[in-house]
């Protein structure tokens, strides 16, 4: 089991983010601070994992949590910031928005996955391979990971062109093979190359 970390005082959240690879749709950033009476076995990253072990575990997580929060930053702000930019946007918005059963709830430090920390108003940190090592951050980014795809495949049902509901966006043979048909749709991430080099 990944260990449950606490700073000397207060409360520590993990936090991640998925969506940073795909050419369209938000990056989605989650926040969770786990309680120590309440172990949820399984956690690992989230790319580790299938995608019916990702759904269990997210509901375990949303049940068994102290906190936590999902949050994203769109396709535009992608495009204006880029998306490390709106990585660390999205992870603030999760962080702020941390509650639990009885309302908000502030953290006092914050692990991060990565090499980069958004600015927050708790204490953070920077773990690189974090969501394969620490229990709040493999649950943050089962939690981004499930809302991100879900996402994706309400995005399927309005563009079915694109084979959303097999690459959630990812640069594949199938989704580049789309593009150069259909051109890009107004969730693609027109700073990305491959949708840049089509001057939609």
């Amino acid at each position: 089991m990944l260990p449950f970390l606490r700073p000397p005082e207060g409360l520590v959240c993990g936090v991640d983010e998925a969506g940073r690879g795909p050419l369209a749709g938000p990056v989605v950033a989650a926040a969770v601070i786990l309680d120590p009476s309440r172990p949820i076995d399984g956690l690992n990253d989230s790319k580790k994992l299938s995608a019916r072990k990702r759904t269990f575990l997210a509901g375990e997580i949303r049940a068994s949590a102290l906190a936590w929060a999902v949050a994203e930053a769109s396709v535009e702000e992608i495009d204006r910031i880029n998306i490390l930019h709106a990585s660390l946007l999205a992870m603030q918005r999760a962080v702020a928005a941390l509650a639990g059963a009885d309302g908000p709830v502030i953290a006092s430090h914050a692990l991060v996955d990565g090499t980069h920390c958004p600015e927050l108003s708790c204490s953070v940190e920077a773990i690189i391979g974090g969501d394969g090592k620490v229990a709040a951050i493999a649950a943050a980014s089962i939690l981004a990971k499930t809302v991100r795809d879900a996402g994706m495949l309400k995005l399927h049902a309005a563009y079915p062109q694109y084979g959303f509901d097999r690459h959630m966006g990812y640069p594949t043979a199938l989704h580049l093979k789309a593009l150069q048909e259909h051109g890009a749709s107004p969730q693609h991430r027109r700073s990305y190359a491959p949708v840049a080099r089509l001057g939609a």
